[in-house]
């Protein structure tokens, strides 16, 4: 089976076939570092993630590069604010900081680099100088701008006319652009009060004082600060080269952040910028799209500590990349009951594969080619397209295949049974997912405040007091807990499949 992708620059599903046989040029539009990540940024990271998982599970080796963007009004908008810092660089760090610490949460692989804007201003100049020099960009007031009508072919990714494209940029650029759609390559100066007030958070420092802390660098025309399209194209070309295999990027940036990058690039090396683009749709949340700006997300820590880990990754894979996906709390349970099925069936399968009992003579084959199957239409799903929603869907049909073995079987086959687990655990992988180990967030001090409160209650039991101790039991339950009454005393599960 050969892989295959859905291309938005032609609107088709093709042959995945990179540059080189043997290696894959994956770039991802990474975040603005001026508020917490969440769930929608999430989203996207885990697919991508899932993206590196199964190219290299292909065979393929992956250079990963993702960004950051720590240039930006929206940074210095939260100047002074939460102890976040006292200048633009100062607040992006912090954010990068707790970006990171969010990806490693969700168990992502790490990218080969995290290229940042700020270290990247000479090659930003250099690619603004080269298009200058082309003959498809012009100076204007200290400011830079791309024309629009010198690149052949504009507005192809986002299939729209060049005539009918609206004005690009802040208003009080059009005097000083040739056409209307051209965009900024070099902003001269630094970040005016307005573009901070309009972004700015109760507690930040003053929009005037705010200001002064905006960075800004030299350039051949005068002091000012990169455009926020040519960036990517500065930083993928650097650790990358000229011609992408993959990019990857929020259906909203299509027009006209990676419009932009095409026309910039292409117009600068003459090559091809990116072969495949491909866009992850929008996370939603009720009718609107989960977004820092609307102030509708929820946190990604957040989420990691209510749900950990393995329950958010079969959240966010159960729809394919660009398919929309709702957030809600039936969506969210059912992600819960999803893990619950594949965590159950892969530790009964556990208990029977390390026991005396399991056999080594006994052959289930209906357990065999149902794993054996599963694997096909896993390998099938992910290679249409990266369709983790009908991949995942094949990982629940070998938990139902250990769990019908287990209940009709007089003797368990071991190995099938070692079989079934290896592809829960190989495959699992690629999709992030984690059997063994810790993968559930604040699970450990969770499971200590449980056995606490059940210490308590076995206490008030002791003391006759099993209203109390009943009440104790209905309160865990609430939250999800199940406990359970043995001979040899209480035990639980928490909410996300540790005990």
């Amino acid at each position: 089976m050969t892989l295959h992708v859905t291309n938005t620059l032609t609107g088709e599903k093709e042959p995945f076939e990179p540059q080189d046989p043997e290696n894959v040029l994956l770039y991802y539009c990474g975040l603005t570092v001026s508020d917490p990540p969440h769930l929608g940024h999430a989203r996207s990271w885990v697919h991508v993630d899932v993206m590196h998982r199964w190219l290299e599970h292909l065979g393929y080796g992956v250079r990963h590069v993702e960004n950051f963007t720590d240039v930006n009004e929206k940074i210095v908008a939260r100047v002074g604010e939460d102890d976040l810092g006292e200048d633009e660089a100062d607040v992006a760090a912090a954010y990068i900081e707790r970006t990171l610490a969010d990806m490693r949460s969700l168990n992502l692989l790490r990218a080969e680099v995290y290229p940042r804007v700020s270290e990247h201003v000479p090659e930003i100049v250099d690619l603004i100088e080269t298009l200058i020099e082309k003959g498809y960009a012009y100076e204007s007031d200290g400011s830079v701008y791309f024309d629009v009508t010198e690149f052949d072919g504009y507005g192809a990714l986002s299939n729209q006319d060049l005539e009918e494209i609206e004005s690009q940029g802040d208003p009080d650029e059009r005097s000083e652009k040739r056409n209307p759609a051209d965009f900024a390559l070099w902003k001269a100066d630094g970040v005016e009060p307005d573009a901070i007030e309009e972004h700015r958070h109760e507690g930040a420092a003053p929009a005037e004082e705010a200001c002064g802390t905006a960075l800004t660098w030299d350039s051949p025309w005068g002091e000012g600060r990169p455009g926020w399209h040519v960036e990517c194209s500065a930083m993928s070309m650097t650790h990358l080269g000229e011609t992408l295999d993959i990019h990857v990027g929020g259906r909203d940036l299509v027009f006209p952040h990676h419009e932009n990058e095409i026309a910039q690039s292409e117009a600068a090396t003459d090559r091809r910028f990116a072969k495949y683009w491909l866009h992850c749709e929008l996370f939603q949340m009720g009718d609107e799209k989960m977004s820092s700006s609307l102030g509708n997300f929820v946190t990604v820590d957040d989420a990691v500590d209510r749900w950990g880990t393995n329950v958010l990754r079969t959240f966010l894979t159960a729809g394919a990349y660009n398919n929309a996906q709702l957030y809600s709390d039936e969506t969210i349970a059912e992600a819960e009951e999803r893990w619950d099925r594949l965590e159950r069936a892969y530790e009964a399968a556990v208990d029977v594969v390390d026991s005396p009992d399991v056999s080594a003579k006994v052959a289930d084959e209906d357990l065999r080619e149902a794993v054996a199957d599963a694997r096909e239409e896993f390998a099938a799903a992910m290679n249409d397209d990266f369709n983790t929603r009908e991949a995942q869907s094949a990982l629940l049909e070998i938990a139902t295949a250990i769990n019908r073995h287990l209940e009709d079987a007089d003797e368990s086959d071991y190995r099938g049974l070692r079989r079934a687990l290896e592809t829960l655990e190989e495959l699992g992988g690629v999709l992030g997912l984690s059997f063994e180990g810790d993968a559930d967030g604040t699970a450990d001090l969770a499971g200590d405040v449980v056995e606490l409160v059940l210490d308590v209650r076995e206490h008030e039991r002791e003391s006759g007091n099993y209203e109390r101790a009943d009440e104790l039991r209905d309160e865990l339950e609430a939250l999800g807990i199940e406990v359970q009454d043995t001979d040899d005393g209480p035990t639980y599960r928490l909410p996300s499949g540790d005990e």
